[in-house]
């Protein structure tokens, strides 16, 4: 059982690094060459920091060591103005966080799919993770070619009708432009009767983004939990983006306790690093 030994060691040694500051990691650091990179980057979306302001969220990051955010609507108002989409991005920046995308955002009209695109070319990042109606599958198209920039849709689960999972949204993007893709929300796919590892494998070169989250039952009646406290497979889950070559961020997506999402996060992020550094690539 030593591979089990050693997926132990990794996880409890990614809980324990996030309860220290940088000064005293840096401290118990022993001497000697780095450790190799994660081969899979962890981000978190947006949305798990709902309920705090930008300032918080971004200290919560860098205590758990997450460098790559999918911006949430709370922190940067789509209306916002040139000065305050500067001043955002420069406390991310300043805390050296990376902002890879904006979303979730929700798009019912026209007038929305535009201000989606124009927002996200005014925050410079190269993706949208978003939820256009069918109906609008066509001019978000357009859109998409038109700014060159990627449209990742999000499935919600048995409860929402449009992208209950992957596949739902899949099938009506799979021939269109190749710069629309999916966000795979996998406990909420899980929870709409597709396995994650399987779906990354069926959707390959269009899986653009993740929301990590594990689900306590995989029905409509799962709730969100840690990550390895549920019934999602992980190790089959970072073999199937392995074979795939994923590139994208693997987001965490924390909604079990979204009053003090820390703890959720840390330990999170810690088991699926355990995982990532344990099943062979």
């Amino acid at each position: 059982m030593s591979s089990r030994r050693n997926f132990l060691l990794q996880t409890t040694l990614g809980l324990a690094a996030t309860g220290l500051t940088p000064l005293l990691s840096a401290a118990a650091r022993p001497a000697g060459p780095q450790q190799p990179k994660d081969r899979l980057s962890i981000g978190v979306a947006g949305y798990t920091f709902y309920k705090f302001k930008l300032d918080q969220a971004i200290a919560m990051m860098q205590r758990a060591n997450i460098r790559h955010i999918s911006l949430k609507d709370v922190h940067l108002p789509l209306q916002s103005s040139p000065e305050q989409i500067a001043a955002v991005l420069a406390q991310f920046r300043d805390a050296g966080i990376n902002v890879y995308a904006v979303g979730v955002i929700y798009m019912k009209t026209k007038q929305s799919v535009d201000e989606a695109f124009a927002y996200a070319n005014k925050v410079g990042v190269p993706m949208i993770v978003g939820v256009p109606t069918p109906e609008l599958l066509d001019y978000t198209e357009q859109q998409v070619k038109q700014y060159d920039i990627r449209l990742a849709i999000h499935n919600h689960g048995p409860e929402d009708a449009l992208y209950p999972g992957p596949r739902n949204a899949w099938e009506h993007i799979r021939d269109r432009d190749a710069r629309m893709g999916l966000c795979i929300d996998i406990g909420h796919a899980t929870r709409a009767g597709e396995d994650p590892a399987k779906a990354v494998l069926a959707y390959k070169d269009r899986v653009f983004d993740l929301h990590l989250k594990d689900v306590t039952v995989a029905s409509k009646d799962g709730k969100p939990t840690e990550i390895g406290r549920g019934v999602i497979n992980f190790s089959s889950f970072v073999r199937a983006l392995d074979k795939i070559r994923y590139k994208g961020i693997c987001s965490i997506e924390y909604e079990k306790e979204m009053n003090d999402p820390l703890p959720g996060i840390a330990e999170s992020a810690g088991y699926f690093k355990g995982v990532v550094n344990t099943v062979k690539s």
